[in-house]
């Protein structure tokens, strides 16, 4: 949740000047890198995203062994083939899948046809601490747009767990010692809730190829005040405005709540040091909105979050992707603080940057424009406030979607 400084968060000849130097400076540091999706045309696969989370926490559990989680998640592009991504990334102990199946969501906890995975032709995988690993590809028509449901049963004793925490989605667990019911059908054995995603990071398919967009941003990205269980997060519903014109195009979420660009902590690093594991390692990534900076305004200058902004768009672009920014959306009278006419000022600053940047970004998003409120445009407006007057409603989430130009993604002539 966010605090005081937790916020979300001109200057042109200035800022422009800063962010070229920048911009040469990080391309002579990078030097020249294969373009984003390189790996996966090596393959032949064509292997895209069509969904994605960016693992943001780690706890401590006792007791929990022989235990199956089920986690629906949302796809934006089909595909043929399916394959699922697991992260370990914050525990200090491997974890230990022993068995993982992936099927359409049916009802509650209940899935159609689940289909078994393997890791290197085993259905068992050890995921080593700090580590990831990969299945094996599925023939498996999966839809767009659609509910997918992912069972892990986890066979040996857990003592840590990664996850993204505040999905907005139930999650379902069976009891501890309950054993394996990855593949059941129904859902009777899943008798508890959480609202997080533990240990998946990501859902592949093979599709055509007009590649993914990906977001990087805080809690407004990641959803949070929209109504859960029903995918109202903004990406969400730009996937389903691109699906409408582009149906090859998946949209991933790398959204954390609290993030910001410019410092980070150890399970919820900047978005300078998780760009390259959230948003450039992404299969068929072409495009990057960056919408982060709220978070930034209490404890950062305009010019080092504005230098952040420059790093991030650099190191995209090296890897061949397009860029799009988004500015800074309002938050005056936040209900638990921060707002000072001083970080206004710095929001202000920001946003002319991204409006005008000289550059650095391909394009941009207003979504500040999209959802301030005209009377007075320092404020949310009301009818996309969420009634803490920082996080959007559903509706905010809409005016983001409905906001982005869709030929600045760069994704292909179908979208107009």
């Amino acid at each position: 949740m966010h605090g005081p400084f937790l916020m979300h968060v001109g200057v042109r000849s200035t800022y422009r000047g800063l962010a070229a130097l920048l911009l040469a400076l990080v391309a002579v540091v990078a030097g020249p890198v294969a373009p984003a999706g390189a790996a996966q045309a090596v393959d032949g696969r064509g292997w895209t995203g069509t969904w994605a989370t960016a693992p943001s926490e780690h706890y401590e559990v006792s007791g929990m062994s022989e235990v199956t989680v089920r986690m629906p998640v949302h796809t934006s592009v089909g595909g043929s083939q399916v394959r699922v991504r697991l992260s370990n990334a914050y525990a200090t102990q491997p974890v230990t899948i022993g068995h993982a199946t992936v099927g359409l969501r049916d009802t509650g906890s209940a899935v159609k046809r689940p289909h078994d995975l393997r890791f290197g032709g085993k259905r068992q995988v050890t995921v080593p601490a700090g580590g990831e690993a990969v299945s094996d590809p599925v023939d498996f028509s999966v839809p767009a747009r659609a509910d997918l449901v992912v069972s892990l049963y986890l066979s040996g004793q857990v003592t840590h767990i990664t996850d993204h925490w505040w999905a907005q989605q139930t999650v379902y667990w069976t009891d501890y010692g309950a054993g394996d019911h990855a593949a059941d059908a129904g859902g009777d054995a899943f008798t508890w809730t959480t609202t997080s995603w533990p240990f998946l990071s990501g859902v592949d398919v093979t599709a055509p190829r007009a590649g993914a967009v990906v977001a990087l941003g805080d809690s407004i990205t990641d959803g949070s005040y929209s109504t859960a269980d029903t995918n109202q997060r903004w990406p969400d519903l730009l996937s389903e405005r691109l699906n409408a014109c582009l149906p090859g195009a998946g949209v991933l979420n790398a959204g954390i709540t609290s993030n910001r660009i410019t410092a980070g902590t150890e399970t919820n690093p900047s978005a300078l040091d998780r760009l390259d594991r959230d948003v450039l390692s992404q299969p068929g990534a072409r495009t990057l909105i960056l919408f982060e900076g709220i978070n930034d305004l209490g404890g950062a200058g305009a010019e080092q979050i504005i230098a952040g902004m420059t790093e991030i768009a650099a190191r995209a672009h090296q890897r061949g992707m397009r860029v799009v920014g988004a500015t800074i959306t309002p938050y005056k009278d936040f209900t638990w603080g921060g707002w000072t006419e001083e970080r206004e000022d710095r929001r202000q600053q920001v946003n002319a940057f991204v409006r005008d940047s000289g550059g650095v970004f391909d394009d941009y998003a207003d979504f500040d424009r999209a959802v301030r409120d005209p009377a007075d445009p320092q404020r949310l407006g009301p009818a996309y406030d969420s009634g803490d007057h920082l996080h959007p409603n559903d509706a905010g989430m809409r005016a983001f979607a409905d906001s982005v130009d869709l030929t600045s993604l760069g994704l292909g002539r179908g979208c107009s």
